[in-house]
């Protein structure tokens, strides 16, 4: 009797394998291509119409190997990524010891029991949040905890679950698509352009309302017709089934409140960004009479036993780079432990685990930055960018940027991983879109839109494929419910970039 011989499905390789396969590529492609370089002006940026060619440096296979090295502690061509990788870390032991309170948990919770009975009032009030956790944080994998809280609430008051997964997967990762100060997309992105995350984030607020606003009436709207008629629910075929499956009491019964602690953790987590952001948005540069951080700093450090207890090298907010926001962190981090009075052991575990579950992520941004590496040593950085600005000159600024944002969202499949794609490409991009007169924020903008936008969804995406397991949604099914939001925004993000370029 024949054995029967099981077909392997294709699995798409991780983002390190796609990564590392992008290194060798280029490695060969020094071999080929010509070697050039730029003049640069006394700030690092590249002159144009500077470029000439030189020796060439082919790459070879300790070269390959290095390059993932070198990315992160950087080299005399490329700057390493270790600040961000370290960010990356402590933001994740932050979220480890804040998770550890459930106060974000029991915040969803509490919001969702005040609004019982008004649940159509539940769906802009927490795409926002969520949007705003995605444009702060790059909320995603911690909104796999709310799916069964809020699925089975959806369903009971006569919506279904597709309206659940729209209000936490759309919030956040159109969160995310609009990033304002995103660490892992707005932060990478910056610090490889050498600019701060506060560059462009008046802009970035602004499609955030515009996105998520749109994203908001679009589910408003399909919870609203089958309110009224059931039948017009895309899953309405699996509706008598999903009443049996999410009919779970403790689900939608929990009546525990949030405790004084966890308010006060909550109220610690919000302040954190606030000064995150106050940290990072270039006053002075915005207003030249903003200087009343300056002013305050000054009075600190200069001010006797103040000054000496606080740290006379503190730097004021609106110059914040990595190492500031990192420390803050870590700080906030230990404030929440003596806030919610948590043991010693118990925080040091929390947050050890909260950076356990972001070291993929930090060392992603190593090996993308690899790809640099191995392109400016390997002197060929100059010339692609060389065939770029010939390539440019002909088109407008309106349309580079909207070519940047279809760019990225073709990469976005090649490359899930935010982070890495920034590494990987904005030190190339970034330098075009100055060739193009576009700011670097705005490219910024572009690549995180292309990335979120995909991110919506990828069947590569964990945070995609697990909600629609927990709600027990054909990615099919999902694709089509979500064509004309994703055709919407496409357009809002186009028109978006097209007039920002110009302006």
């Amino acid at each position: 009797m024949d054995k029967a011989v099981k077909k392997r499905k294709f699995k798409m390789p991780s983002a390190f394998t796609i990564l590392f396969i992008i290194i060798v590529l280029v490695a060969m492609l020094s071999w080929f291509i010509p070697a050039g370089k730029y003049s640069t002006d006394s700030a690092g940026n590249i002159i144009a119409h500077t470029y000439r060619t030189v020796k060439s440096n082919s790459q070879g296979l300790w070269d390959i190997f290095m390059a993932p090295v070198i990315g992160m502690v950087g080299d005399d061509n490329t700057d390493g990524a270790i600040s961000v990788s370290l960010f990356i870390l402590v933001i994740g032991g932050f979220l480890g010891v804040v998770n550890k309170t459930r106060a974000l948990d029991e915040g969803i919770s509490s919001i969702v029991r005040k609004y019982k009975g008004k649940e159509k009032k539940l769906i802009p009030l927490l795409m926002i949040l969520f949007a705003l956790g995605g444009s702060t944080y790059g909320m995603a994998e911690e909104t796999i905890a709310f799916y069964p809280l809020l699925i089975p609430v959806m369903i009971g008051v006569g919506f279904d679950s597709m309206v659940a997964v729209g209000i936490v997967l759309i919030g956040s990762q159109v969160g995310c698509l609009a990033s304002t100060v995103n660490p892992f997309a707005t932060g990478v992105a910056s610090q490889t352009l050498h600019i701060s995350p506060g560059n462009g984030l008046l802009s970035r607020i602004l499609l955030l309302i515009i996105t998520i606003s749109i994203s908001i009436a679009y589910v408003y709207h399909y919870a609203s017709k089958i309110e009224k008629d059931p039948t017009k629910s895309i899953l309405y075929n699996q509706r008598e089934e999903d009443l049996k499956r999410f009919a779970i009491p403790e689900r939608t019964q929990d009546e525990e409140t949030m405790t004084g602690r966890q308010k006060a953790v909550i109220w610690i987590f919000g302040i954190t960004f606030l000064i995150m952001i106050l940290g990072l948005v270039p006053w002075e540069s915005l207003n030249s009479k903003f200087t009343f951080f300056n002013s305050l700093n000054k009075w600190i450090t200069t001010t006797p036993v103040l000054g000496t207890v606080f740290g006379k090298d503190a730097v004021p907010l609106g110059t914040w780079y990595f190492n500031e926001i990192t420390m803050l962190f870590f700080l906030m981090s230990v404030i929440v432990m003596f806030v919610y009075r948590m043991k010693e052991a118990d925080y040091i575990e929390a947050f050890i685990n909260g950076m356990a579950e972001f070291m993929s992520v930090a060392i992603i941004v190593a090996v993308a930055r690899g790809i640099q590496v191995v392109m400016n040593n390997g002197l060929i950085t100059g010339t692609i960018l060389h065939w770029g600005e010939m390539g440019l000159s002909s088109l407008s600024q309106s349309i580079f940027i909207i070519l940047t944002f279809v760019f990225y969202i073709l990469m976005s499949f090649l490359i899930p991983s935010t982070s890495g794609l920034a590494a990987a490409t904005m030190g190339i991009i970034g330098p075009l879109g100055h060739f193009a007169h576009v700011s670097s924020d705005l490219v910024i903008t572009a690549y995180q839109a292309g990335s979120g936008w995909v991110n919506l969804i990828t069947p590569t995406s964990g945070v995609v494929m697990d909600a629609l397991a927990i709600a027990h949604i054909n990615i099919s099914t999902w694709w089509k419910w979500m064509a004309k939001l994703m055709l919407y925004l496409f357009l809002a993000v186009c028109v978006f970039l097209g007039i920002a370029a110009v302006l």
